[in-house]
């Protein structure tokens, strides 16, 4: 190589250098710049003092459309009280604002927040609480330690800009948090946020009962489980069902929805996605840089995020712990509805499969709270168990028996006109505990493999198998859940061809 290559060469890799230098420098110097822009204005607060907008999940307070920083009073009561956690199934709940997650709080970066916190009365146990929006020891928590029928105060600056977590953080800090002791404070900055067509509030917790999933009645907590982390429930907004529905979270074609999502825990980490729908834009772990296109993003515990998109076609848009047994078994599972024209140069629009969504593609569970109420008075009928075990056959069996109950020929078996269906203790059996092997329905042999549907509790299965025999011809009759009750006893294992 001649010395004038090389020298070129050099001069190539100095002039590579010097600029790769520059754009560092222009990079430290835009970080800079952006780091001012945020620090807000800490002076004193302005004008007479401002009572905070609490709201209730999914609602989120008004932008607060402020040029100054003022002295903000955050008042927000703790209630214990029993709420329903599923169909049939409730749950004493430890609650800051009787909600959980707890009233959303929504504050300028800047402000001085007052922070009152009421203990009810009728509270079993102290409380308090730690924002992690707050500089200082515990987050709030070592100045606002309270007893029932006690209150507390104290004032802390926001100073960083962002969507924090808060929760109770009283001895044990599990079981408070376990109890549902969690919500979401936002700290706009200075400028506020993008103005969007929707806000909402969407956080996730993770439960542990002494009874399985949607096992019927109050539910303890179950304090072995929460230490091994495992849980019962899987929620968004505390209950499953929250967000599906008539409760269900809405908007319309072509516009801008933001949601501010939030992970209580206690120890679940959650893979939020929105089937159907790509983040536009996604404020990580909460912090200020935005990541783009994001299909699935993961919240820690005791961490948030806020995730915006533009909605394009219509249809109902699943929300979930992309975890995916935890959104189909466990209850994280929420809805947003779209409504407006279709666009087919985007999607075909085709509506999307009830299967898909389980028994919450219904417009609501009104046929399963109604068996859940009769049975509870004594008054169950056939009827009610029928309705109820047509919304649970929906997200549980029409995919291998299909919704008319004639399966696929040579693999699924119908249900549609079974001689099959005659011995319902065999029934039941192979909805417990499986089927594996040749069987022979309605003169024709099939060979498959059904899992067992161990996951459904007693009632559930009741109600599906009285649907499935008074249904497509078959004979009629019904199924208890006593009876149910009483196979699920006996010897467990997989239905083999011997024993059918």
């Amino acid at each position: 190589m001649s010395h004038i290559v090389k020298n070129m060469l050099a001069g190539a890799l100095v002039a590579l250098g010097l600029a790769s230098t520059m754009l560092a420098s222009t990079a430290y110097a835009a970080g800079q710049a952006a780091s001012a822009k945020s620090t807000g204005d800490f002076g004193p607060p302005q004008g007479a003092p401002i009572h905070a907008v609490l709201t209730s999940p999914p609602n989120v307070p008004p932008p607060t459309n402020r040029k100054y920083p003022a002295k903000v009073i955050v008042e927000l009561e703790v209630v214990e009280k029993e709420m329903p956690i599923s169909e049939g199934v409730s749950y004493t709940f430890w609650t800051f604002g009787g909600t959980v997650p707890g009233s959303f709080i929504r504050v300028r970066q800047g402000d001085t927040v007052e922070f009152h916190l009421k203990n009810h009365p009728d509270s079993k146990m102290p409380h308090n609480i730690d924002l992690h929006g707050v500089t200082g020891p515990g987050g709030g928590a070592a100045s606002s330690f309270t007893a029932p029928g006690h209150a507390s105060q104290f004032t802390f600056k926001a100073l960083n800009e962002g969507i924090y977590v808060y929760h109770c953080a009283t001895a044990p800090v599990g079981m408070h948090v376990a109890n549902g002791m969690y919500g979401l404070i936002l700290v706009e900055p200075p400028e506020g946020l993008s103005k969007v067509d929707h806000e909402y509030y969407v956080m996730q917790g993770d439960f542990y009962t002494t009874g399985k999933y949607r096992e019927k009645g109050l539910q303890a907590f179950d304090m072995e489980k929460a230490i091994d982390e495992r849980p019962t429930y899987v929620l968004f907004n505390g209950a499953e069902g929250a967000l599906t529905g008539d409760k269900a979270i809405t908007a319309k074609t072509n516009e801008t929805v933001r949601l501010f999502v939030g992970n209580g825990g206690p120890n679940l980490v959650s893979s939020f996605h929105v089937i159907g729908a790509i983040f536009d834009k996604v404020r990580f772990e909460g912090g200020s840089i935005a990541q783009k296109n994001v299909q699935t993003t993961l919240i820690p515990a005791g961490g948030a995020a806020i995730v915006e998109y533009r909605t394009k076609v219509p249809g109902s848009y699943v929300l979930v712990d992309h975890s995916i047994f935890r959104a189909f078994n466990k209850g994280a599972l929420a809805i947003m509805k779209v409504t407006g024209p279709e666009d087919k140069s985007i999607y075909s629009g085709k509506e999307l499969d009830s299967v898909y969504l389980g028994d919450r593609s219904q417009p609501n569970m009104t046929a399963v709270t109604t068996a859940t109420a009769n049975a509870a008075s004594g008054k169950l009928t056939v009827q009610d168990q029928a309705q109820a075990g047509k919304a649970l056959f929906a997200g549980t069996c029409s995919v291998c028996h299909q919704a008319n109950g004639v399966g696929l020929p040579g693999v699924f078996p119908p249900l549609a006109k079974s001689d099959f269906l005659g011995d319902i203790g065999r029934a039941i059996k192979v909805v417990l505990q499986g089927l594996s092997g040749k069987v022979t329905v309605n003169g024709t042999a099939y060979d498959s493999v059904m899992p067992p549907m161990n996951q459904l509790n007693d009632d559930e299965v009741a109600n599906i198998l009285t649907y499935v025999l008074n249904e497509w011809g078959n004979p009629g009759g019904r199924v208890s859940a006593d009876d149910v009750k009483k196979v699920r006893a006996a010897k467990p294992g997989v239905a083999t061809q011997a024993e059918h």
